[in-house]
C-alpha cells in the first residue's frame, strides 16, 4: 500500500516539472516579442512614413519633445514585458502549488498506509493475548466448577447415621448455594481496575497482563474491558490510537457529577478531545457503520455503569488516574461525537 501511494503521488510532480512549464513560458515570451515588434512597426509607420509626407516634420525639436517621444515609444514595450513576467510568475506559482498539494497527498497516503500496516500487525498480537487470557480464565472457572461439584457429591468420611446426614443437609441449606460466585468474591481493587482499563503497554508488560487477568475474572469489569477492546480495535482501523490523543483532563469533581447523573454543559469538560481529524473520522464512522455505532453506544453504557459504581469508593487521585487511561480517552472521544456532553 505504501508503494502504491508513493507512485500515485509521483507522476503529477514529474509532469509539472517538464513540458507544460517550458512550453507556456516560451509562448508568453514569443507573444511579448511579437507585440513589441508590432508596436515598433506601428511607430515606424507613424514617425517615418508620416514624417516623409509632411515636410514640416523635419523641423528641429527641443529635448523635452525628444524625451516625450522616447517615453511614448518605450512605455508600451515595458508594459508588455511586465505583463509577460507577471503571467510567467503566476504560472510558476500555480505549478508550485500543485506540486505541494501532490507532495502533501503522497505524505498523507504514506502515513495512512503505515498506520494501517502497524494496526494490522499490532491488533492480532493484542487480540491473541486477550484470547489466551480469556481461555485461561474459562479453564480456571471450569476446573473450579468441577472441583466444587465433585466435592459436593462425594460422601463425607465418618458420617453414616441418618441424624448426621440430616444435620449436614441442614447446614448446607444455610450456605445459600444459589448465590453467584462473583457476588461472593472480593471486589476488584481500584488500582487493578485502573491498570486493566489502560491495557498492557507492550507484550512484555507483565503487570498489565496480570491486572487484566484479574479484571477479566470479575464479571462487571470484564464487561467494560470487552466493550473497550471492541471500540479500540474498531478505532485503530481508521488510524485512531488513544496514545496519540492528548485530551484536556477534567477535574475529579466533574467526573463525580457525571457518575451521579449530571448531564449537559455542566460536564462538558469531559469531552476534552480536541483532535479534529480523530473527531471527524469517528463522526463519519458513527454515521456510516452501524456495527461501529452499536459498539460505541454499548461501550458508553458500560462505562457509565462502571463509573457510577467506581466513584462511590474512589478517591480523587483514583478518578484522575482513571481519566488518564486508554479506556477513558475512548469514552471522551466517543462521548463527544455522540453528544453525551452537550
Amino acid at each position: 500500500m505504501t508503494r502504491t501511494s508513493s507512485t500515485a503521488a509521483t507522476p503529477p510532480t514529474s509532469a509539472l516539472d517538464t513540458s507544460p512549464e517550458q512550453s507556456t513560458i516560451g509562448a508568453i515570451e514569443a507573444a511579448a516579442l511579437g507585440l513589441s515588434a508590432l508596436w515598433f512597426l506601428v511607430v515606424v509607420a507613424i514617425y517615418v512614413l508620416g514624417g516623409a509626407q509632411d515636410p514640416s516634420a523635419t523641423v528641429a525639436t527641443s529635448w523635452p519633445d525628444v524625451l516625450l517621444r522616447v517615453a511614448v515609444i518605450l512605455l508600451p514595450v515595458l508594459l508588455i514585458w511586465v505583463g509577460a513576467i507577471a503571467l510567467r510568475s503566476a504560472r510558476v506559482m500555480r505549478e508550485e502549488s500543485e506540486r505541494l498539494h501532490a507532495a502533501i497527498d503522497g505524505i498523507r497516503n504514506t502515513y495512512i498506509a503505515h498506520a494501517q500496516q502497524a494496526a494490522s500487525v499490532s491488533e492480532p498480537s493484542v487480540t491473541r493475548k486477550l484470547d489466551e487470557i480469556a481461555a485461561a480464565t474459562r479453564k480456571t472457572e471450569t476446573a473450579l466448577a468441577t472441583f466444587h461439584t465433585s466435592r459436593r457429591d462425594r460422601p463425607m468420611p465418618g458420617i453414616s447415621t441418618p441424624a448426621a446426614n440430616s444435620a449436614d443437609t441442614t447446614d448446607q441449606g444455610l450456605l445459600a448455594l444459589g448465590t453467584p460466585a462473583e457476588d461472593l468474591a472480593a471486589p476488584l481493587p481500584s488500582e487493578q481496575l485502573i491498570r486493566a482499563l489502560n491495557f498492557p503497554e507492550t507484550a512484555e508488560d507483565e503487570e498489565g497482563f496480570a491486572a487484566l487477568r484479574l479484571a477479566l475474572q470479575d464479571r462487571k469489569a470484564a464487561q467494560i474491558i470487552q466493550a473497550a477492546q471492541d471500540v479500540l480495535t474498531l478505532l485503530s482501523q481508521d488510524g485512531i490510537y488513544m496514545d496519540d490523543l492528548r485530551p484536556d483532563m477534567a477535574r475529579p469533581e466533574i467526573w463525580r457529577q457525571f457518575a451521579q447523573g449530571t448531564r449537559g454543559r455542566a460536564v462538558a469538560a469531559l469531552g476534552g478531545v480536541r483532535d479534529r481529524s480523530s473527531l471527524a473520522l469517528t463522526a463519519a464512522r458513527m454515521k456510516q457503520d452501524p456495527i461501529f455505532r452499536d459498539a460505541a453506544h454499548h461501550f458508553l453504557r458500560r462505562f457509565d455503569q462502571m463509573l457510577a459504581a467506581f466513584e462511590e469508593d474512589a478517591s480523587d487521585s483514583d478518578i484522575s488516574s482513571l481519566g488518564d487511561t486508554r479506556t477513558a480517552r475512548a469514552f471522551m472521544l466517543l462521548g463527544r461525537v455522540a453528544g453525551t456532553f452537550d
